[in-house]
């Protein structure tokens, strides 16, 4: 990675290792900060737009922040508008721009949104996904299509020299595939954003992202932007239910690594779910679970639909534009609505399994109904949890992100809590 040694306490480092270099010396505990400067990119003239709007306080500051430093992470709540620090970040910039995320509905949600708030026009900007590849002076990619291998080779690496890209954007940067990595050590030269709501890692590579992104640059509390008006207030309800006793006696009876799936797609939690559900009559809910099968009975028992993996993308935005227009009360939604979902109406998310003790999906699927809501109201999120179960142990690893930020759950047993209700 080295090149020649220049004096005796400094030596020459070749461009290509640049990534590398960061990555290794933060493994052996000596991070880095990198002042070799940024290459300019080519230029291309962004204006945010006037209009009935202006840009908050924090979101100025952290898109002020990131370009005094020319690249890091900002860390900002969901429904905090992260994608217009994004579009001021590239204002700042003026120059082309590759916009990195999650997946197709996150596209056309980006796409919209610089359409409304910059003084880009459609032919400006290219949709690069699995069905168009297209690129414009601003193009947005999912990670899934430049992740993806063919005969093992990454078959869309062209992308990152497709332009000379003066910054590359990184939506849910914490999601980031360890490929996205790799490539990202090579393109140390350019400016690059990193936006997120939580840096928490399962993976534990929270070190990848500071060394080839960049410092964090800004991160606003999620209490404090609440205390502001900034998002929804939020009440968090753990609410624990008892397995009957041909479940209790079948979860103990399960193989190890079938105990988890079992205890927390009981169908005694499906009735509570019911129970929860017919409580906020008037209000937007969102039923939110890993397991396919749990949620294609809950999308039955409570006449919605189900949003999963497997759903068309254009169904996919048929049924968020039909929620947020009012006309959809329900939604059950998979793991493909953990991230970069636009749902401002939402009220109450009801959340009936995870992904084990992820907290990264605990924080993900919170933000859901974190939007401030019209009149004022306080958003609801209910976690339902087997008692005694490997389900509560992972609810109470789940939390811990949300109880750093502030966020206190109350515990109440099902058939309290619904009595409590009915009062």
């Amino acid at each position: 990675m080295l090149g020649d040694r220049l004096s005796e306490d400094s030596v020459s480092v070749h461009p290509s290792e640049r990534g590398n270099l960061k990555q290794a010396l933060l493994k052996i505990g000596w991070p880095a900060e990198d002042l070799a400067g940024y290459v300019d990119g080519e230029a291309h003239a962004i204006d945010l737009a006037d209009g009935d709007w202006e840009l908050r306080g924090y979101q100025r500051e952290a898109a002020e922040s990131f370009h005094a430093g020319g690249s890091g992470v900002v860390v900002l709540p969901c429904g905090a508008g992260k994608t217009i620090v994004g579009a001021a970040a590239m204002a700042m910039t003026g120059a082309t721009t590759l916009i990195l995320v999650t997946n197709t509905v996150s596209v056309h949600q980006w796409k919209t949104e610089l359409l409304k708030r910059t003084s880009l026009t459609e032919d400006e900007i290219g949709e690069y996904s699995g069905t168009r590849k297209e690129i414009r002076p601003v193009t947005i990619a999912t990670y899934q299509v430049m992740a993806a291998r063919r005969k093992g080779v990454y078959t869309h690496l062209e992308l990152f020299d497709a332009r000379d890209w003066g910054l590359v954007v990184y939506d849910e940067v914490h999601l980031l595939p360890a490929p996205i990595f790799r490539m990202t050590a090579d393109l140390q030269a350019r400016r690059r954003l990193g936006l997120t709501a939580t840096l928490v890692r399962e993976d534990g590579r929270e070190g990848d992202v500071f060394s080839l992104i960049g410092p964090k640059r800004y991160d606003a509390p999620w209490k404090d932007m609440e205390n502001q008006g900034w998002i929804a207030p939020a009440d968090c309800v753990e609410v624990r239910v008892d397995l009957t006793e041909s479940e209790r006696l079948a979860y103990a009876t399960a193989e190890p690594e079938d105990r988890y799936r079992f205890c927390a797609s009981s169908e005694t939690k499906t009735t509570v779910v019911r129970q929860i559900v017919e409580r906020h009559p008037g209000e937007q809910v969102l039923v939110i679970g890993s397991y396919i099968d749990q949620l294609d009975e809950l999308g039955e028992r409570l006449g919605a639909p189900v949003i999963k993996g497997e759903t068309r993308n254009k169904e996919r935005e048929r049924l968020f534009d039909a929620f947020r227009a009012g006309e959809l009360r329900t939604l059950v939604v998979s793991k493909v609505a953990n991230f970069s979902i636009d749902l401002p109406e939402a009220g109450v998310a009801v959340q009936v399994s995870g992904s084990f003790g992820s907290r990264q999906e605990e924080a993900q699927r919170l933000g859901r109904v974190l939007r401030p809501k019209a009149d004022g109201r306080t958003a609801r999120f209910y976690a339902v949890v087997a008692r005694d179960t490997l389900d509560q142990d992972y609810a109470a690893h789940r939390q811990r992100f949300l109880a750093e930020q502030g966020y206190a759950y109350r515990i109440a047993d099902a058939g309290d809590l619904l009595a409590e209700e009915e009062n």
